[in-house]
């Protein structure tokens, strides 16, 4: 049962699985990495779903767009 819009959608729910998938890769990392890399991968796919849920709560089509091109430039510096 969903408690939240957001819930449902597909992107947000795939996004989810990136962060936990992120926390395991991240986790095999050196230590010297762990205020550097770790923690930047790590808040880049937090940002993802949180821009996404954020989004779906603005009234606004073009504030729902922001948060979701946000989520994307979070996805492109993971990517980077």
């Amino acid at each position: 049962m969903y408690k939240h819009s957001f819930e449902k959608l597909e992107v947000w729910q795939d996004s989810i699985d990136l962060v936990e998938v992120v926390y395991k890769i991240t986790e095999s990392f050196p230590v010297e990495e762990r205020f550097g890399l770790t923690n930047q991968m790590r808040r880049c796919s937090v940002s993802i779903c949180s821009n996404l849920a954020e989004g779906t709560f603005r009234l606004t089509q073009k504030d729902k767009s922001r948060f979701s091109t946000i989520a994307f430039s979070s996805t492109m510096e993971l990517l980077n």
